[in-house]
């Protein structure tokens, strides 16, 4: 099983449509699987029709997905945006203005970080860097 960190906490997974490989997909697929080193010029072509993304972090420290999801945002993609495997709960403000909605997480890691960990980075609007030095002008 897998939790779903959003910005009220952890929850459960509500999509049910499944999803197809990237690499194997055709055009007709309602939710992508997408590993951390596609090159997001390659998927923005593919996103009609598109409605959940997923894109694999292999490791806390590859931020490739970060790109990933920023890169799709720019291209106008207002689909759902989830994050899937090795995010960390200090990394959840930065997917979270990155564009992703949600990160996904494995029940073993939840129990590790719990949700007050993640929640305490919910309010990721406020706590940004530029936000703080316009305060200070």
């Amino acid at each position: 099983m897998s939790v779903i960190v959003t910005d009220t906490g952890f929850g459960t997974d509500d999509w049910t449509q499944g999803f197809a490989s990237f690499t194997d997909a055709a055009n007709d697929v309602a939710a992508l699987d997408v590993p951390s080193d596609t090159d997001p010029a390659t998927l923005i072509a593919r996103l009609s029709g598109v409605r959940m993304i997923r894109v694999d972090f292999p490791s806390f420290a590859d931020g490739r997905g970060f790109t990933i999801a920023r890169q799709l945002r720019l291209a106008g993609y207002t689909g759902r945006l989830r994050a899937r495997g090795q995010v960390i709960s200090d990394q959840y403000a930065m997917a979270r203005r990155c564009g992703f909605d949600e990160v996904e997480i494995s029940d073993d890691q939840a129990r590790r970080q719990p949700e007050a960990e993640w929640t305490f980075r919910a309010d990721w609007q406020s706590h940004d860097y530029q936000s703080r030095m316009r305060q200070n002008a």
